[in-house]
């Protein structure tokens, strides 16, 4: 399967909603993934990874259009997803540098 996916480096910060802080972060770089396979990766991640990604995100449904909180947990399990998957190498998603993820 030949796919593709990259970093987006945007023109004007994204907003996304923190509900645990109660604040917006403000993100220049992001990456869509699609809702199939971001639920995929969900499935992948051990059982303190996946409590971190919903303290960053709660209640928010993996659906097209919902914008999730990035960090660093979750660039590696991105990361590793497709490296083992499709053999593709997102070195930039873990460089330590905020990012939001946009279900597509």
């Amino acid at each position: 399967m030949n796919k593709k996916i990259e970093m987006i480096l945007e023109p004007f910060p994204v907003n996304v909603s923190h509900d645990t802080y109660r604040r917006e972060c403000k993100y220049t770089r992001g990456i869509h993934i699609e809702e199939q396979e971001f639920k995929a990766i969900l499935d992948t991640m051990c059982h303190d990874s996946r409590l971190y990604f919903d303290f960053h995100n709660p209640r928010k449904e993996i659906i097209k259009g919902t914008y999730l909180n990035g960090h660093s947990g979750l660039a590696r399990d991105i990361y590793d997803y497709y490296k083992t998957n499709y053999a593709i190498e997102l070195s930039e998603l873990i460089n330590g540098k905020d990012f939001y993820v946009k279900i597509i």
